[in-house]
């Protein structure tokens, strides 16, 4: 995996969201660009994404717990925004980085972060998405810099299993009633020359 040299502040602040969620008893992992960087091509960002999978009644302590860990909310009436957009907004004060902590509640969501994988991070042990999940999410979100994180991906991890991000993509698009995305994909391997990734 590579070494992106993550700023101190940025390597504290991921030490701490991390170990915020294993105090509070929360399944979680690290996603976003942070996630992007180890796993595929370092790239600049300045704040943290994380996902963890805790059921809504245990949104209060999970909050609580955060003040031990140097992490606070950064908006007021935290857990009201969060009831409305399943995200809950903190800053890490000793470092001054902005942790976006989303709690998901699908299954993809529910699957990902129980098959998420442990990195080593300077002193910090983290986890990380599986590169396929991490695929599907940026595949999802689709802006420009997804695009370049999936291609960086794509790069690096030539062995991932691409017919079953495919798939899900497929599954997903139909639900949503979001061809976009998986058109998105296909152009995006097609992109790459023939033969490189077959479309599963």
């Amino acid at each position: 995996m590579p070494d992106p040299a993550l700023p101190p502040g940025l390597l504290a602040a991921i030490a701490a969201v991390t170990a915020w969620l294993d105090d509070a008893g929360s399944p979680g992992m690290i996603v976003g660009g942070i996630a992007a960087s180890l796993l595929g091509r370092p790239r600049l960002t300045q704040d943290v994404d994380a996902l963890t999978t805790v059921p809504e009644g245990r949104w209060p302590a999970l909050l609580d717990a955060a003040r031990f860990h140097g992490l606070e909310p950064r908006i007021d009436a935290p857990l009201q925004f969060a009831a409305r957009t399943r995200v809950l907004l903190m800053r890490h004060r000793p470092s001054g980085i902005d942790v976006d902590l989303l709690l998901g509640g699908l299954q993809f969501e529910l699957d990902a972060v129980a098959a998420a994988v442990p990195h080593a991070i300077g002193a910090t042990t983290v986890r990380l998405p599986r590169v396929e999940d991490l695929m599907i999410m940026k595949a999802i979100a689709h802006r420009p810099r997804d695009v370049l994180d999936l291609e960086a991906l794509l790069d690096l991890h030539p062995d991932a299993d691409i017919a079953h991000v495919r798939r899900f993509l497929v599954e997903f698009a139909r639900a949503a009633s979001m061809p976009s995305i998986i058109e998105s994909w296909d152009r995006l391997l097609s992109r790459r020359g023939p033969g490189v990734h077959e479309p599963g």
